[in-house]
């Protein structure tokens, strides 16, 4: 995993290729979903698929079960896909979500 400061630096293609696991170019929902989970899974200490206050950043703030987590990121995967065919290519993966 590129840490986030590396991130910035990557291209586009580079930034794809760490969430595309099987390789073929693109980015589905599950890979990203997954790719991104694994940050959830470093804050969750006890391993109890709940991030506690004192799991978050900041040690504050109310509890977020991975199913909430990873609900958000289905979300987002979504607002990215501008072109709603189901794959994030490296373009529409590096760019803001739209509301």
């Amino acid at each position: 995993m590129v840490p986030l400061m590396a991130w910035a630096q990557a291209t586009p293609a580079e930034y794809l290729r760490e969430f595309d696991t099987d390789g073929d170019g693109r980015v589905s929902e599950a890979e990203y979903v997954a790719h991104l989970s694994e940050g959830f899974y470093r804050l969750d200490r006890n391993g109890d698929g709940v991030l506690e206050a004192d799991e978050l950043p900041g040690g504050h703030g109310k509890p977020v079960t991975l199913k909430q987590f990873q609900d958000n990121l289905r979300r987002q995967f979504h607002k990215l896909d501008r072109n709603h065919d189901g794959y994030l290519d490296a373009r529409e993966l590096t760019q803001p979500p739209q509301g």
